[in-house]
């Protein structure tokens, strides 16, 4: 009912951002490789950054990465510095920056500017799907499988960002991380192609197997940490869902800490979570990372190779 009541804001919004993708944005003359998506909230589009730029690092390809650097407070354009904590440049860029050099920035264009005057060979936009100001040479729409495209409607009405087969064909290829649980893949268009992967734990995994945890997570869907942690056998006899780019006050983490020392468990958290922690509790917290494992990863060297010459002769 409520997403019918919304539908004409819906339709407004979805023609407000037709109109501004259309615009020309500046061209580089270094590939550019957006991971974006066409939903609301995290789809997985920082750990695909991440492993493009190890993946095009191992070809010999000095990688920079553009990102908004949202939920900080410098606006940039300006490089990520090791004195940079997430309230300056956001969560994101943190995680970014200690794999490869990270520009933050709204307009993508000047960010661009700074990192090929700075040596970039290719540059990976984290999000931006939707912005205009910097022209794309390969765009992945990626999509979670375990929550699709939700009611299908665009904002206010639903999740959607823009009409899905817009992004569609502003992309490339697509990227389903997850099994399709809603059916996805049947609204993509049948000549895009569809990469397929999975989230996979980090080597933190073997040390949580069987161990009692307090779990705590603030980003866009909590239930996706929790359920890594029981897939490596952990034991979660606390969990903790926060706000996406949750800043933690002291105060909050030593309760958390304080909580698993009397359950005798271990708090745990994400990695995008920890560079959000008070510095100096840091460290009493543990981590699961996560990253890609792809189903076909000769597949996504065949669509980034045409851009890449020395890649096929890697």
């Amino acid at each position: 009912m409520f997403p019918l009541i919304l539908s004409p804001f819906s339709a407004i919004a979805a023609g407000l951002t037709a109109r501004r993708v259309a615009r020309p944005g500046f061209t580089a003359p270094v590939p550019v490789i957006c991971c974006g998506n066409v939903t609301l909230g995290g789809a997985g589009k920082t750990t695909l950054a991440l492993d493009l730029a190890q993946h095009l690092e191992r070809a010999g390809i000095a990688v920079h990465f553009l990102t908004r650097g949202y939920g900080g407070r410098l606006a940039g354009p300006l490089r990520v510095e090791d004195a940079h904590d997430a309230a300056a440049v956001g969560d994101e860029a943190l995680l970014l920056a200690a794999t490869a050099p990270t520009w933050i920035g709204a307009d993508r264009a000047a960010s661009a500017r700074a990192a090929i005057k700075a040596g970039a060979e290719a540059l990976v936009m984290d999000d931006g799907m939707q912005n205009p100001t910097l022209h794309k040479s390969f765009t992945f729409m990626i999509i979670d499988g375990e929550f699709g495209f939700g009611n299908g409607h665009v904002l206010p009405a639903g999740p959607l960002r823009e009409p899905v087969q817009a992004a569609a064909r502003r992309a490339q290829a697509a990227v389903l991380i997850g099994p399709d649980r809603h059916g996805a893949r049947r609204l993509l268009p049948p000549a895009l192609p569809l990469l397929t992967a999975r989230l996979a734990a980090g080597p933190e995994a073997a040390m949580l197997s069987g161990r009692r945890v307090v779990a705590f997570a603030g980003i866009a869907r909590p239930e996706k940490f929790f359920a890594s942690l029981e897939e490596v056998r952990a034991v979660l006899v606390a969990r903790h869902s926060y706000p996406d780019h949750h800043r933690y006050r002291p105060a909050e983490v030593a309760r958390l800490i304080g909580e698993a020392e009397r359950l005798d468990a271990l708090p745990v958290t994400t990695a995008k979570d920890t560079v959000r922690l008070p510095a100096a509790l840091r460290q009493r917290v543990s981590v699961l990372s996560v990253s890609l494992a792809w189903d076909d990863p000769a597949a996504l060297s065949a669509l980034l190779s045409p851009l890449f010459p020395t890649m096929s002769r890697a």
